[in-house]
């Protein structure tokens, strides 16, 4: 390794970093160690677009030379060693994250390494960190590779997962039996501080299951990135944001898979028909299926017989879990329930009465 070589290279990337890597700060470049740091800020811009695009590099050269990011999701070290016949030899590149996965960063690593080996024989240093540059700014999603790889496994054969990096958005369809629910899932520049979120939903569940699917993933989105109201325990770590897709497809992959199997917990019949196009979307007919606040399915006429039928202390309970049934559709107190009961059984009565005088 000619050291001459090597101070050029350094001269090179004294004149050079700030311009070839747009917003960078060269904090040392000696033969021991270069230290740059690259900051992309996104003003200007408009709001919908995210502003917290922030990268960070850090170089040290000599034994290694080491870049990171820092934001929270998108924070990754290279570590570059200078080979003995360097440049004849490409750059040995390690790159590190607490928060990317390994197996994305060995692949990243294997990328670079081809991308020095392009260049044999000239400075390497500035064009592998572009190119680093660039690979994070062009694949806003390597933020979530690992979501990404978790939800895939449990994907099934009929699901479809599409990866849109221009757009830093998925594409999802599940399935079960005839019924689907596809959706676009947006993840923002500044994830996981924000949360995901949903666009472009098509289902043919009915009307009832699309508002849960939609209303309980802003929920689990939401859960992720803000605080509780009831503040933790004193020994607990403070609230910080977590990733928000993961648990939000995971959620939406149990539910259309679990719904079209599920069977009323009165008359144990199946809930929704195998053909979607029979189900029914009058929320007001018996046959509709409604969902209690344990998650279990009834159909209309049977959750409202379920419910007036005692025994009601305690209030009424699922037959599944044994959870007490919450529904918009029947808010009758224990007394109130009761007292019905008791007169319809009253009235039952004197019909008897007077059928059997007439015979």
């Amino acid at each position: 390794m000619s050291m001459g070589l090597i101070d050029d290279e350094l001269q090179e990337v004294r004149k050079l970093c700030q311009h070839v890597i747009t917003g960078s700060k060269l904090v040392s470049c000696v033969q021991t160690m270069v230290r740059v740091e690259i900051s992309i800020m996104l003003l200007g811009i408009p709001s919908y677009l995210g502003t917290s695009h922030f990268h960070i590099l850090e170089l040290h050269t000599g034994s290694t030379i080491k870049a990171n990011r820092r934001t929270t999701f998108k924070h990754i070290i290279v570590c570059i060693q200078f080979p003995s016949d360097y440049p004849s030899s490409p750059l040995l590149i390690e790159l590190k994250s607490k928060t990317l996965s390994d197996k994305l960063l060995d692949g990243l690593t294997n990328v670079c390494e081809q991308e020095a080996k392009k260049i044999l024989g000239k400075p390497q240093v500035l064009p592998v960190l572009k190119f680093i540059r660039n690979f994070i700014d062009e694949n806003p999603l390597s933020c979530c590779y690992n979501e990404i790889a978790t939800i895939k496994k449990n994907l099934s054969e009929t699901d479809e997962l599409k990866l849109k990096q221009k757009t830093s958005s998925l594409n999802l369809k599940i399935s079960q039996g005839g019924y689907y629910f596809k959706t676009r899932i947006l993840v923002p520049d500044n994830y996981p501080e924000h949360s995901i979120s949903l666009e472009d939903v098509d289902t043919n569940f009915p009307p009832l299951f699309q508002r849960y699917f939609l209303g309980q993933s802003k929920e689990i989105a939401r859960q992720c990135i803000e605080s509780p109201i009831r503040p933790k325990a004193k020994n607990q770590p403070p609230f910080r944001p977590s990733p928000s897709l993961q648990p939000v497809v995971s959620f939406l992959v149990a539910s259309v898979k679990q719904l079209p199997e599920e069977n009323c917990q009165l008359c144990k019949k199946l809930c929704l028909p195998k053909d979607p196009k029979l189900a029914e979307t009058n929320e007001n007919a018996d046959s509709h299926v409604e969902r209690v606040y344990c998650s279990h399915l009834f159909h209309l006429q049977c959750l409202i017989t379920y419910m007036k039928t005692p025994p009601f202390q305690g209030g009424k309970k699922c037959p599944k879990c044994g959870q007490q049934i919450f529904h918009d559709k029947w808010r009758v107190s224990e007394k109130v329930a009761e007292d019905r009961w008791a007169h319809q059984q009253a009235r039952e009565r004197e019909l008897r009465e007077v059928t059997e005088f007439l015979e």
